[in-house]
């Protein structure tokens, strides 16, 4: 199906998880298969019109809508297929991790994915991608074992470590920047069900001596655990307690993915310590606890992210955290610190273009507002505190945390070591920079 402006499914076609983003496509071409994106593809080269491709539309710069250009939506191609005996997942572009935690899961199987399920699988893979079980397996790319690609000049390949091996290197955290992913096919790992997960709330008061605490505690953290750290208002969902919510608190979120009998030991310290407001960590689905974030970043809000890697917290890093992780103005702002490390810091065989491996931490700073629109005063509030953690931060950014207003450096700064060879590779398959919605200087990776 095309849509035009003006047909009546137009609107809500162009409506992408961030509300902040408000772009009016040409024509946005709603695929059934590859050979819809192929013709969309050869429509625009035709007429000289920029390209964006849709797969869960979840990317916080809007990537997946271009003004005035073809958008080629696989939105509704969301189509997972499990080889359970092989361990192996053939996913759409389309699919969201929803649709592959599903579909593994009916086998006890996983492979790791981001921490909200409505985000896409595709636009997370091919930035890298992380989330609970990534200190375990890796990045999300580190298991992907092929992809089907549509390139630039229409032709149709596979990329593996075995068949256009380059191609393979830059599509595993090198952005989409290179040809339209049209399968990806995933390995898989036997978990099981069931999870030892959840928050434990602290008073924001409590927030220094809960910071040293956890900076002491991780840096023994087995590959099983995680244990991500999020500074917010308690929103009122379900599973925060009542006294709690409208109030400042630190969550410090640890998923023990190992032996449940093991982990509960484990944990034993971290939820000990204080005591805390609430111990909500308990035996759980993984896709439950896959889910928890879900309701706290719909669909339509406004969004604006900046994004450091940092190395194990600082004295000065914690003091940044505490002056400005609560100095904002909607309760719907948050801070999200990401556990790394594990099976991210050593990459598979014949590495990846995903870069941050040396990483201890990836810091989120989002603003959030309901009423959506590209205006918040909390825009101001992530610029300024970004700004304050640079001189505590690696130096390195995670690709997909980047914003489209980052300029040149922070996206070479993303892309690390590998920018020189992602530039050729780029040269070679994209020549024309057809694909040119994603992080990168125009003409360039």
């Amino acid at each position: 199906m095309v849509l035009l402006p003006g047909d009546p499914d137009y609107a809500e076609a162009r409506r992408i998880w961030n509300g902040a983003i408000d772009r009016r496509p040409a024509l946005i071409a709603r695929c059934v298969g590859v050979e819809d994106a192929a013709m969309a593809l050869a429509y625009a080269r035709r007429e000289g019109l920029p390209v964006a491709v849709r797969g869960g539309g979840h990317n916080v710069s809007g990537s997946a809508l271009c003004e005035g250009g073809v958008v080629i939506d696989f939105s509704g191609l969301r189509g997972v297929e499990v080889d359970a005996g092989a361990r192996v997942a053939r996913v759409q572009p389309g699919a969201l991790w929803s649709d592959v935690d599903t579909a593994t899961q009916a086998h006890g199987l996983v492979t790791p994915g981001g921490i909200v399920t409505h985000t896409g699988v595709a636009g997370l893979t091919v930035g890298g991608g992380f989330g609970w079980l990534s200190r375990r397996w890796g990045l999300t790319s580190d298991n992907l074992f092929s992809a089907r690609m549509l390139l630039a000049d229409g032709s149709r390949v596979r990329a593996a470590p075995d068949e256009n091996a380059d191609l393979f290197w830059a599509v595993r955290g090198g952005g989409g920047n290179f040809g339209i992913v049209t399968e990806f096919e995933f390995g898989l790992h036997q978990l099981g069900s069931t999870v030892l997960a959840g928050p434990i709330l602290f008073r924001a008061e409590r927030a220094r001596e809960v910071l040293s605490f956890y900076r002491e505690f991780i840096a023994a953290a087995p590959e099983e655990l995680a244990v991500y750290l999020n500074l917010r208002t308690a929103p009122a969902l379900e599973w925060v307690p009542e006294d709690l919510r409208g109030t400042d608190v630190l969550l410090v979120l640890p998923c023990y993915s190992g032996d449940l009998d093991e982990g509960e030991a484990l944990l034993r310290p971290l939820r000990d310590f204080g005591p805390p407001a609430a111990d909500l960590v308990r035996r759980k689905p993984y896709m439950e606890h896959q889910s928890m974030f879900d309701a706290g970043v719909p669909h339509h809000w406004g969004y604006y992210w900046k994004s450091h890697y940092l190395p194990p917290l600082t004295e000065d890093a914690i003091e940044v955290l505490l002056e400005r992780s609560w100095a904002k103005n909607s309760p719907a702002s948050y801070t999200l610190l990401f556990h790394m490390g594990g099976a991210m810091a050593n990459g598979p065989e014949g590495g990846s273009a995903a870069s941050g491996r040396d990483a201890a931490h990836a810091m989120n700073i989002s603003a959030a507002w309901t009423a959506g629109g590209p205006e918040h005063a909390d825009i101001s509030w992530c610029r300024e505190y970004f700004a304050a953690m640079e001189p505590h931060a690696t130096g390195g950014v995670y690709v997909n945390f980047l914003h489209d207003d980052e300029g040149e450096a922070r996206i070479r700064a993303a892309y690390g070591k590998g920018y020189g060879r992602l530039a050729q590779i780029k040269a070679d398959y994209d020549p024309d920079n057809i694909f040119s919605s994603n992080q990168k200087p125009a003409g360039q990776i």
